[in-house]
C-alpha cells in the first residue's frame, strides 16, 4: 500500500513524521488503514463515519491517529511500546520521540508487506518494545531481542554516540531505523518458520541456529569476522552467529525493499536513453510480491548504484556499501520467499493489531 503525503488541504508534499503542514500550518494526523494525513480539529477527526483521535503521545511527535474503539488513548506503534523512561525525564522522552518516529517507519514497512504483527500485551511472545536510555539507567541497556520484546537503548538516537559505535564495530552504516530493523527480523524468524521443513531450509542457508550463542559472541569479539567474511555474508556481524546473519540480512531485504518502494512512490527510474549506467530502463516497483527475487535484486543493482552516485555528490559515503555476493543473493530469495508466502489481507493484520480488550482473555 503507498503512503499519501500529502496535505488535505493545499497538496503541499509531507514527510511522514509531519504534525503539522509546513505550508498551510493545518495541523494533522496520519491515518495508517488508509496511508494518508488528516486534517484534525480539536484532536479528531471522522473517516468513513468513525472518529479518530490523536494519539495521547503527540506531544512527543506522534503524529498517529487512534481509532475510537481502540483499548488505549495510544496508536498502534505507540501501543507496541512496552518500556519507555519516566514521565519527568524529558530528556530520555527527547530521544524516545526520535526513536518512535523510526519504529512507525518501521511498522508502516512490515504493515505494506502483509506481515503479521501480535502486540505484546494481547499474546505471550508478541512484538513489544522496551525504549530505554543507559544515559538515564546510568548503567548499560542489554540490546537485543528475547521472546518478542525488542530493547534498544535510546542513546543511540545521539548521532555522535552512535557513529561512534558503527566505528568501533566496523559497520559501514547504522541507523536506529536499520537496528529497528534487523531486531525485528530475530521475532520474524520465528513467527514465519511454521515448521521443521522451514527451519531446515533456513538451516541450509543461514547454519544452526542452535549452536551456543554465547561462544559465539565470545570467539567473534575476540577473533573477529573471518577474512573471507565477503564471500558468503552481508556484513561482517553476521558472520557470528546464524541468528545474526538471519537478522543483518532480513534487514536488508527490508532496506531494499523499502527503498524501491520509495523511489517507485516518487516516480525514480533510470531512463536507458539518457543514462549511462545500463541500456534498458530500470523502473522500481511498489511492490515485489508476484516478482521473482532476481527482479528485486536487479532493479536494486542499478537503483542502489545511482543512488550511491548522487551520494558521492554531495561528498557522503555510498547510500548502500555493500555487496551482494552469490550466497547473500541466495538468502535474500530465502527471505523474499518467506515475506511474500505470509501476507494477511487488510482485515487479517486490523483484527490482530486493533484486537479489543474484551478478546484478550
Amino acid at each position: 500500500m503507498s503512503s499519501q503525503p500529502r496535505c488535505p488541504h493545499c497538496r503541499h508534499f509531507l514527510y511522514l513524521d509531519a504534525l503539522k503542514c509546513p505550508n498551510c500550518e493545518a495541523d494533522l494526523g496520519y491515518h495508517i488503514l488508509t496511508r494518508q494525513f488528516y486534517g484534525i480539529r480539536n484532536g479528531r477527526v471522522t473517516i468513513d463515519g468513525q472518529n479518530w483521535y490523536t494519539c495521547s503521545n503527540r506531544e512527543w511527535n506522534c503524529n498517529w491517529l487512534v481509532w475510537e474503539d481502540a483499548p488505549a488513548g495510544r496508536c498502534f506503534s505507540c501501543r507496541l511500546t512496552r518500556t519507555r523512561p519516566a514521565a519527568d525525564d524529558t530528556v530520555a522522552l527527547e530521544k524516545l520521540a526520535k526513536t518512535e518516529e523510526a519504529k512507525r517507519r518501521l511498522v508502516l514497512q512490515l504493515g505494506d508487506l502483509g506481515l503479521p504483527i501480535v502486540p505484546w500485551d494481547v499474546k505471550p511472545g508478541g512484538l513489544g518494545f522496551d525504549l530505554i536510555s543507559s544515559l538515564s539507567e546510568g548503567k548499560p541497556v542489554m540490546i537485543g531481542h528475547a521472546n518478542g520484546i525488542i530493547t534498544i537503548d535510546l542513546a543511540e538516537s545521539l548521532d555522535d554516540r552512535r557513529e561512534a559505535l558503527r566505528v568501533r564495530l566496523g559497520e559501514p552504516y547504522r541507523t536506529m531505523l536499520g537496528h529497528l530493523r534487523h531486531e525485528v527480523g530475530h521475532y520474524y524468524q520465528n513467527v514465519l518458520l511454521p515448521d521443521d521443513e522451514a527451519w531446515a531450509r533456513c538451516r541450509a542457508l543461514f547454519g544452526d541456529e542452535r549452536a551456543s550463542y554465547r561462544e559465539a559472541i565470545q570467539r567473534h569479539y575476540k577473533f573477529g569476522a573471518p577474512t573471507d567474511w565477503h564471500q558468503g555474508f552481508i556484513s561482517e556481524y553476521a558472520t557470528m552467529h546464524p541468528w545474526e546473519d538471519f537478522a543483518e540480512t532480513w534487514a536488508h531485504y527490508l532496506h531494499i525493499t523499502g527503498t524501491l518502494q520509495t523511489a517507485a512512490a516518487i516516480g525514480i527510474h533510470l531512463d536507458a536513453s539518457v543514462t549511462n549506467l545500463r541500456d534498458t530502463d530500470v523502473i522500481p516497483l511498489e511492490s515485489y510480491a508476484d516478482e521473482p527475487i532476481q527482479r528485486l535484486l536487479t532493479d536494486w543493482e542499478w537503483m542502489s548504484q545511482g543512488f550511491n552516485r548522487i551520494n558521492r555528490s554531495m561528498g557522503f559515503g555510498d547510500l548502500y556499501p555493500f555487496d551482494i555476493v552469490g550466497p547473500v543473493r541466495h538468502k535474500l530469495g530465502f527471505m523474499h520467499d518467506i515475506v511474500t508466502r505470509a501476507p494477511l489481507t487488510t482485515a487479517e493484520q486490523y483484527a490482530l493489531a486493533f484486537v479489543e480488550e474484551t478478546e484478550r482473555a
